[in-house]
């Protein structure tokens, strides 16, 4: 049996781990970014599992120069520096590696490529087979019968395995060896190595197809026609130097060969420690059962108490004499206290019979407070039976209710048998009702009869006021917060998978004791909460903005809104026709036929036949860039760009919007049930999703046509409510700009009366194209927009761009000033906060990357802007749904789409609802400086109409 050697390329996989989670970076409880080291930690766990290897290593760059820098000192010299909580994360990389026994190889002047490449040629002699474990396409050319390439998978995907046909096939090759070729034609942007000007991937391959060789290319560049010769001839040296640079090294020095690469023996408590340091609960269940910290506490979490003992302070801070983990990720062990439900002690009970269930309501009825959780058969809320229901209202105690209620075949009456008595007690104002993702239990409790009301309290909303980069997981929280670690989901319905059951085919006892520990926990969560809502600022913003808001977005989701599917079918045919127009256009201009939905073929009619420009712009894969912002910024250079702009936004139009929203009516109500997030946004902004209805397009005609899809139910009228350009009321207010703070007092045009104070005419010579340009500084100063971003917005040079952001700070100086404090104050605080004292942490305020810094600073810039206005919206929807609901109105708040709301009028109510509505809205924040708030309105049989 062949032994098998795998070789991992250490850095390029940290990079990617790092970015892979940079929308929503894995962070534990105390902030520290740990995304790189999970994410390796993933791959390297689905490689030993996978895999089976036999011999394995992890190859690692230094920071001294190679060979490539001192022929070519601009090699890699693009790219950023290291992001600094990617570089604090290398160590533990290699504390990692250390503890599952792995050797790192590393040697001064060479690449982990050249590493790699000269363990790979070594070991096939030797009769390994070897894989090459990199995201990084250069790896192709030492690709052989022997030698793949290992590619990472994709959130969980399986890996991609290249061999000598496969990368034949990703390259448009005919032999391995050609792909240092490739690169010395083509270049390599990732790594700065040039390549030859206009020649991209396809044109490459054909050239090599013809004369198979970089330098039998070369020598014949004279038979190639046009500007594509002229480029060869005049760049022969620079290509030649662009294949050297490409080319892996697979010589290099090593005083190692890969036979002294056995996979070696893993320290398992080195492991253990990791996992607990980092919070790496799953691995640690992975590797090592679900009681996996049994037997084991590390400095951190040692000395913490039982989960139900009440006893000790889980945030005190560890002792000073704590010593620092040894380089190679060993820790002093001791017992632990750590615990799972086996050996903690608890009292859960089921309750069977109606006299059980009797008992249980007398019990609520002495408290004032309790914690519930549904159990379900899947995970949408709104075709899920309800399994049971499991209470909580002491730590360490809980009861389960099972219920057997189908799914709802329409809106119910009336609650399950089994709940009757408790519904009132659930719909009590004056109890406190605890939940984890409460919003959830209240849906499903919604669509089974009965109606949650009284004081709320949920555990994930306030961890997220609390923690906002960290996870929010109830599972994760219980062992960060209590020291306890609940019944994973998988002991009873299995792995993640086709085979996967539901909780409907698990034993009633054993959903009981999974139902209620659920239970028991969040109580204890809310316990620990509480003061830490105190202690961090938050309670405000949870109680009067996050608390009130949920019933309100609970409703939303219950009453759906309803559209009109043959409208959308109509739509859907019109759409069709404008895109088989626009496409006609394209290939017209383009002078033949391709796939206009295929970037790299647009790439190569853009930049290798029409080229539009002299240097394109190329992606990481080597492909020329044809995204969205590129193709805006190439806009004035040929009418293919506008028409393929058209394109993409009809097609965009049809499958988001007219072909996608049929598909998602309930086959019950007829309406549309979107999901509101109402803490996903880092500024607190709701957003939702399936469907996702903050999207709808209102700034094209086409986009409108949309909203007249949206129609009202039957013998009803939609009636919208829309704060007026509230984000720039909201500048004003809090840069006390006095100059725009009057504009807003007189009712003036504020766009017209900032074009007349940047262009220094009087306010009625303002033109129709200085009110534009005013327009688009005023929404874009929040968000920090360029010189080179309005330039491209308003396809201006970027002098009078310029000019234009300068006139505007001269005009309004309490802007500037605001922003520069707010940056001064971010850096001293390490946040910034809303008017309702929402915080923001920016953990990169302080980052020496340049582009870091900046994007930090922008988000240090807006969040108070858009926050606050997401704050203020909140606040009104939960006042105007707890009105409507006290009048026992049949009106419906239906949607909120950023600053708008939507309503199901009924329209007997239109006079008592409509200066209801704006009351709430206009008063729900006042602003500093008595900035007025106003509200536009309007009625009509569509949405269309209404707004």
């Amino acid at each position: 049996m062949a032994q098998r050697l795998f070789l991992l390329d250490g850095m390029a996989l940290v990079y990617r781990a790092h970015f892979a989670f940079a929308a929503r970076p894995i962070r534990t409880s105390s902030g520290r970014n740990t995304s790189a080291l999970f994410g390796f930690a993933l791959t390297l766990l689905d490689l030993l599992e996978k895999e089976s290897p036999s011999h394995l290593a992890v190859a690692f760059d230094t920071a001294v120069p190679t060979e490539r820098h001192r022929l070519f000192p601009a090699y890699k010299a693009q790219r950023e520096a290291m992001p600094e909580e990617l570089s604090d994360a290398l160590p533990d990389v290699r504390r990692l590696i250390d503890a599952f026994g792995i050797p790192a190889v590393i040697l001064d002047g060479y690449e982990a490529d050249d590493l790699i490449g000269t363990l790979v040629r070594q070991a096939e002699p030797l009769g390994f087979e070897s894989w090459m474990v990199t995201p990084d396409k250069d790896f192709g050319q030492l690709v052989t019968g022997n030698t793949r390439l290992w590619k990472p998978g994709r959130q969980g995907s399986d890996p991609e395995i290249f061999g000598p046909a496969e990368i034949c096939a990703r390259w448009g090759i005919q032999r391995v060896s050609q792909v240092v070729d490739m690169l010395g034609l083509m270049g390599d942007a990732s790594d700065n190595i040039p390549g030859v000007p206009g020649i991209g991937e396809k044109t490459a391959a054909r050239l090599l197809a013809q004369y198979d060789t970089l330098e039998a290319v070369l020598d014949h560049a004279s038979e190639v026609k046009g500007k594509l010769g002229e480029s060869l001839r005049t760049h022969r040296d620079q290509a030649l130097l662009s294949k050297r640079l490409a080319t892996i090294d697979t010589r290099a020095p090593l005083d190692l060969s890969p036979d002294r690469l056995p996979v070696g023996t893993r320290d398992d408590e080195a492991l253990r420690a990791l996992c607990l340091e980092f919070e790496f609960h799953s691995i640690g269940r992975r590797l090592f059962g679900p009681d996996f910290k049994a037997g084991l506490s590390s400095p951190r979490a040692s000395g913490r108490p039982a989960r139900n003992t009440g006893q000790g302070d889980l945030f005190a801070a560890p002792p000073a004499s704590d010593p620092p983990a040894a380089a190679t990720g060993t820790v002093a062990m001791s017992p632990s206290p750590w615990r799972t439900i086996t050996d903690t002690p608890h009292e859960y009970r089921i309750a069977r019979t109606a006299a059980e269930r009797r008992a249980v309501a007398e019990a609520l009825r002495e408290v004032s407070a309790f914690c519930l959780d549904s159990e379900t058969d899947g995970l949408d809320a709104t075709r899920a039976s309800l399994l049971g229901l499991s209470l909580s209202w002491k730590a360490g105690h809980a009861w389960y209710i099972p219920v057997n209620a189908p799914p709802p075949t329409e809106h119910p009456a009336s609650p399950p048998a089994e709940l009757a008595e408790l519904a009132p007690l659930l719909a009590d104002v004056t109890r406190t009702k605890i939940g984890h993702n409460l919003k959830f239990d209240l849906l499903v409790l919604r669509w089974h009869g009965i109606e949650v009301r009284g004081p709320l309290f949920d555990t994930m909303i306030a961890h997220i006021l609390v923690e906002p980069d960290g996870r929010h997981g109830m599972d994760h929280l219980a062992e960060v917060l209590l020291g306890y670690s609940p019944i994973p989901i998988e002991r009873l319905i299995g792995p993640k998978g086709s085979s996967q059951k539901t909780l409907a085919h698990v034993p009633v006892e054993e959903v009981a004791e999974y139902a209620a520990e659920d239970a028991d926990v969040t109580w204890q969560l809310a316990e620990r909460l509480r003061p830490q809502l105190r202690d961090r600022g938050q309670e405000r913003v949870f109680f009067e903005v996050e608390m009130p808001v949920l019933p309100a977005l609970v409703d939303m989701e219950f009453a759906g809104v309803r559209v009109d599917a043959a409208a959308l079918a109509e739509f859907s045919r019109a759409l069709a026709v404008e895109m088989a127009s626009a496409e006609a256009d394209i290939h017209r201009l383009a002078g033949h036929e391709f796939n206009v939905n295929s970037n790299r073929q647009l790439g190569e009619v853009l930049f290798n036949e029409l080229r539009l420009v002299e240097k394109p712009r190329k992606t990481p894969t080597g492909q020329f860039a044809t995204d969205e912002q590129t193709l805006q910024s190439l806009a004035a250079e040929h009418p293919i760009v506008r028409r393929l702009l058209d394109h993409r936004s009809v097609a965009k139009l049809k499958s988001t919007y007219a072909d996608a929203l049929p598909t998602a009516i309930h086959p019950v109500t007829g309406r549309i049930h979107t999901t509101f997030h109402q803490a996903a946004a880092a500024t607190g902004r709701l957003s939702s999703s399936d469907p996702n209805l903050q999207n709808i397009p209102i700034r094209t005609d086409r986009g409108q046509e949309i909203r007249r899809a949206f129609v009202p139910a039957a013998g009803h009228r939609l009636l919208s409510a829309d704060y007026s350009q509230i984000e720039l009321r909201i500048i004003a207010a809090l840069s006390r700009e006095s100059a725009m703070i009057e504009a807003f007092r007189q009712g003036a045009d504020i766009h017209a009366a900032t074009a007349a104070r940047v262009f220094s005419v009087p306010l009625e010579e303002v033109t129709t194209e200085m009110r534009r340009r005013a327009k688009m500084v005023n929404f874009g100063i929040a968000y920090g927009i360029s010189t080179f971003g309005l330039a491209q917005r308003l396809s201006i040079p970027r002098g009078e761009a310029s000019d234009i952001i300068t006139h505007y700070f001269a005009s309004y100086p309490g802007i500037r000033g605001y922003m520069d404090e707010t940056i001064t104050r971010a850096r001293e605080l390490g946040y910034v906060e809303t008017l309702t004292g929402r915080r923001r942490h920016l953990r990169d305020i302080q980052s020496a990357n340049a582009t870091v810094r900046g994007a930090a600073e922008r988000n240090a810039i807006n969040t108070p802007i858009q926050g606050t206005a997401a704050d203020m919206i909140k606040i009104a929807m939960g006042r105007i749904h707890a009105a409507l609901r006290d009048r026992a109105c049949r009106t419906r708040l239906i949607l909120q789409i950023h600053d708008e709301l939507l309503f199901d009028l009924a329209p007997a109510e239109e006079d008592l609802v409509r200066p209801l509505v704006e009351e709430a809205m206009r008063t729900a924040l006042p602003l500093p400086g008595d900035v007025p708030i106003a509200v536009e309105m309007g009625t009509g049989g569509t949405w269309l109409e209404a707004h």
